[in-house]
């Protein structure tokens, strides 16, 4: 990941609301939520949920599909990864596995009966 992606990334995680739906989509794996599921779970109107949403899609932070009249959200799994490598790649003079920051390769395990979330911009 380069730095203007990572700012974005974090500038947008740099909320209370963003970063407890970011939380709660990787808590829900690649099935995702519906919008309407994420705001009632963290209480959120609908308008302030689809702007929290809409930064953390610019960020490229998450992903949507659509079901029927329903869009679906997941966390994108590969961003988060690739965030966490940007700040840890040069932790420890470059051996993040030294101080014991070596990050995670986080991949939710892929059920064959529900599609994980394809990227929509």
């Amino acid at each position: 990941m380069e730095k203007i992606p990572a700012i974005a990334a974090l500038s947008a995680l740099a909320h209370e609301a963003r970063l407890d739906i970011f939380r709660l989509l990787m808590q829900a794996g690649p099935e995702g939520l519906p919008a309407g599921q994420i705001g009632e779970r963290l209480e959120l109107p609908a308008a302030t949920l689809s702007f929290h949403l809409n930064q953390l899609k610019h960020a490229d932070l998450v992903t949507f599909r659509r079901e029927g009249r329903s869009l679906i959200y997941c966390a994108a799994y590969p961003v988060m990864n690739a965030l966490l490598a940007f700040l840890t790649e040069n932790c420890c003079r470059g051996d993040a596995a030294a101080c014991g920051a070596e990050p995670s390769n986080c991949q939710p395990e892929k059920s064959h009966e529900t599609p994980a979330c394809s990227c929509v911009r």
